[in-house]
């Protein structure tokens, strides 16, 4: 559903605002650790979502990243979503086809409307500080 890119991401940034949730910044090495991704690539998708202002970073001994706590409860999954993968979650084709449409539907076209539509509502609705202060944080996993 998600590129490969998009769910590194979101593992990386969910990562993060819980170390952001308990004051601690982070090196690409433990994010990668932490989430089970080759670290070339996560720093290269980290470099996109801080280019875009959802995580920040600092260098140096004390550095690394974090994300702004008053940005944690504006930033939703989908802002994520959007600057890794754009906007074809909502808009592409479930086979994948690139002409599918009203006029031109896939076999599942009329059906994916609505689970693509139940997507959108849940990844809008859906913030870095809710995921960081759930309760049932430790009882969920960020790697396989």
């Amino acid at each position: 559903m998600f590129s490969k890119t998009c769910e590194y991401g979101l593992r990386a940034v969910i990562f993060i605002a819980q170390q952001t949730k308990s004051e601690k910044k982070v090196g690409i090495t433990t994010i990668s650790e932490a989430i089970d991704s080759p670290q070339a690539f996560t720093a290269k998708i980290l470099q996109q979502l801080t280019k875009n202002k959802i995580t920040q970073s600092i260098k140096g001994p004390t550095g690394g990243f974090f994300i702004d706590k008053t940005k944690l409860k504006t930033i939703t999954l989908s802002n994520i979503v959007e600057v890794l993968d754009g906007d074809t979650i909502y808009t592409g084709c479930g086979l994948g086809l690139h002409e599918c449409n009203d006029n031109k539907p896939c076999p599942l076209h009329f059906k994916f409307i609505a689970i693509r539509e139940e997507l959108k509502k849940m990844l809008e609705s859906t913030t870095l500080l809710e995921l960081s202060e759930d309760k049932n944080l430790q009882n969920y996993y960020l790697k396989n």
